[in-house]
């Protein structure tokens, strides 16, 4: 590797990372005309087979990325963290919804406080509907009853149930809950035109999946202000000598050691790895790492309480292809008898033999295509609460997770409650497996914002206490992680922040 440090350009702002923060926030600030970098650690990823080959993504891990994470006990484990042009999102489920209103209010769990916002609802929602625009969502308003006020309708109809989906919903509608359609970021004509595969954890090169790279990065790469870089791996952020201002962000590409100097640095990479870069960062004047004064970078560490939930019915004929359009909230804001909350429900992308066969390596691929052949797949999603001792910190160059999680009895409230639905809707057998640290399922709080700086370490506009010019614009931000996916309200909170930046930053 070249050592020597390469003469770097001087934009105004620099953006690291491409996925839902960074690149909804270069949306949001590209039609400023100030000059724009975003430095992407991976690269593009091509439109290829194995991209809807099941075999390939759950059986040989084709896409997972080659390194590997430690938990408490210093065991490796090689974490389902991917790195390419729009980040994550490039194999989420696409599912866009908000956070409930009440999910910013304190909320007391089973185990455990959600703590409130330092803003209200009513704050972000004008954000949320221009993030539904940008990212196009699909979507029914006045299915779910949990649903939150919209300032306007989504712009596209919800994607349709196939025909095993539309009779489970009405099995479901007769045993007493609410099935919703999910607002979804999927042109399903597009996509089922490149495949009749799902597109949940399937990767997207320009399909049909509404991911960060496929909307909000195109539409900020529209201006000539705004630039690329892939395969750009940022290293450091360096200060000045009073530890104030970020000066340098020192970066690794193609064998060369670079650094560039902007006037604003917007942090992206992530919740994990955009604390991480902030403890490397470390100096004299921020010996914790940058932006730390509060010892709070990398605590907090938040993931969804996950688990899989199949029901089996002979009588029931699912040759579905995505299935993912519905889900239901009715032991959201409590178990349904008035206790304490439990969760989200929706649909899993269809599972098949070949992702069954993940697990079951001993089981025959047949015969676990035709179990599921008479099968429904959910997913389980409960909240796991904020707390300071669980963290990810560095030790050398490896990434240490110690995630404690929080809330598990009411996430085992909630599995066995759509079990008894599942079973009253016709369902005699109804299998779980939870989900292990080896997917680091919406990763959260890691840098969270708040209105102290003794206790966070942003501001309400992502802005860090200890340095002007630095931002943080991921799922590090968030203050909760309630128990919807975060896509976006990261993308609502994205839009926002680049709205305040134009208005106080580059209005100067």
């Amino acid at each position: 590797m070249n050592s020597k440090l390469q003469p770097g350009p001087t934009p105004d702002i620099v953006i690291i990372g491409s996925g839902i923060g960074g690149s909804t926030i270069a949306a949001g600030l590209a039609g400023s005309g100030v000059e724009i970098v975003i430095l992407e650690a991976g690269d593009h990823l091509a439109d290829r087979p194995e991209n809807r080959d099941p075999r390939a993504i759950f059986q040989k891990g084709f896409f997972r990325p080659k390194e590997n994470w430690y938990d408490e006990a210093g065991k490796p484990f090689n974490p389902g963290n991917y790195y390419n042009v729009g980040g994550n999102s490039k194999f989420y489920g696409a599912v866009l919804t908000r956070y409930r209103a009440e999910d910013f209010e304190e909320m007391q769990h089973l185990e455990g406080v959600s703590p409130a916002w330092p803003f209200a609802y009513e704050e972000l929602e004008p954000w949320y509907s221009k993030a539904e625009a940008l990212f196009q969502v699909r979507g029914t308003l006045g299915e779910d009853p949990t649903e939150p006020h919209h300032s306007a309708p989504y712009d596209f109809p919800a994607v349709p149930d196939e025909a095993p989906i539309a009779a489970l919903r009405k099995r479901l509608k007769a045993v007493g809950v609410h099935p919703a359609s999910l607002p979804l970021g999927v042109d399903i004509d597009t996509w089922l035109a490149h495949g009749k595969t799902p597109w949940d954890a399937h990767p997207n090169s320009f399909n049909g999946k509404m991911d960060a790279e496929t909307t909000a990065l195109a539409a900020a790469l529209a201006h000539e202000n705004v630039r690329l870089e892939t395969k750009a791996r940022v290293t450091r952020l360096e200060t000045t000598p009073d530890g104030k201002t970020i000066t340098t962000v020192h970066y690794e590409e193609d064998g060369s050691s670079l650094v560039i100097r902007p006037k604003l640095v917007i942090l992206s990479a992530g919740a994990v790895q955009s604390a991480v870069l902030l403890l490397r960062s470390a100096n004299d004047a921020n010996p914790a790492g940058i932006a730390n004064r509060s010892d709070q970078v990398g605590r907090n560490f938040m993931n969804h309480n996950l688990s899989a939930v199949i029901g089996f019915d002979p009588r029931f004929k699912n040759d579905s292809v995505y299935q993912k359009t519905f889900g239901f909230n009715d032991f959201y804001l409590s178990d349904g008898n008035g206790g304490a909350p439990l969760g989200n429900v929706q649909l899993l992308g269809r599972i098949s033999g070949p992702v069954l066969k993940s697990d079951l390596k001993l089981v025959p691929e047949w015969a676990l295509d035709r179990f599921c052949a008479h099968t429904v797949d959910f997913l389980a999603m409960s909240e796991d609460v904020p707390k300071p001792e669980s963290r990810v910190r560095i030790d050398g160059d490896k990434i240490i997770l110690e995630w404690i999680r929080s809330n598990w009895p009411a996430h085992q409230k909630l599995v066995a409650q759509i079990k008894t639905v599942l079973r009253a809707a016709g369902f005699p057998l109804v299998l779980s497996k939870a989900f292990d640290r080896k997917t680091p399922s919406h990763q959260c709080g890691t840098i969270r914002m708040g209105t102290d700086p003794a206790t966070a370490p942003l501001d309400v506009y992502c802005r860090a206490f200890d340095h002007p010019n630095l931002f943080v614009v991921d799922a590090a931000f968030l203050p909760t992680s309630a128990a919807v996916n975060p896509a976006l309200t990261i993308a609502a909170q994205a839009l926002r922040v680049a709205d305040h930046i134009v208005s106080k930053d580059l209005a100067q």
